[in-house]
């Protein structure tokens, strides 16, 4: 019998709840109107990183009710997040073998797919629902995105190993 701490025995599920908590109130930050085109996808990167290192942990279910929370707190129409973080984890879940092996410069580029990816099913919704605009800035998280990935992989990786998150 294991009479360990949940953080010496590979728990951590307050963990990973706590960074996508973290990642949900990066997303409501304010910011200045000429930079709110470039907020970076926190949530989407946060999934991406836990499913790529955590299959087993971290999936589309988690993804799903990550997304509905997100639609509630962003006031957006429900299910529009669900679908596109469902959709991201599941893209995820099927390359994170492949994800795992690639240098950092190669996820990032990955990410920044994946999130383009993201942007382009939420601004495809968005025009089913009459809320879209004519130009491609909606694109420009994913690039964001995709230059924060480095810091915010080395970031997580450590909380990973500092709790023994397994």
């Amino acid at each position: 019998m294991n009479s360990g701490s949940p953080a010496q025995t590979g728990g951590g599920g307050f963990i990973i709840l706590g960074t996508f908590i973290v990642g949900l109130m990066l997303s409501q930050i304010p910011l200045p109107y000429f930079i709110e085109w470039a907020r970076p996808e926190w949530v989407a990167m946060i999934l991406i990183y836990w499913v790529m290192a955590l299959p087993h942990r971290v999936g589309m279910g988690m993804a799903f009710c990550l997304g509905l929370l997100l639609d509630v707190i962003k006031g957006s129409v429900l299910g529009l997040n669900a679908l596109s973080l469902t959709i991201i984890a599941f893209l995820t879940l099927l390359l994170h073998q492949r994800l795992r092996m690639f240098p950092i410069v190669q996820q990032a580029l990955m990410v920044m797919v994946f999130v383009g990816i993201n942007q382009l099913l939420f601004h495809w919704m968005q025009a089913f629902t009459g809320y879209t605009g004519d130009s491609l800035v909606f694109l420009l998280p994913c690039l964001v995105s995709a230059v924060l990935w480095p810091w915010l992989f080395v970031v997580l990786r450590g909380v990973r190993r500092v709790f023994r998150i397994k």
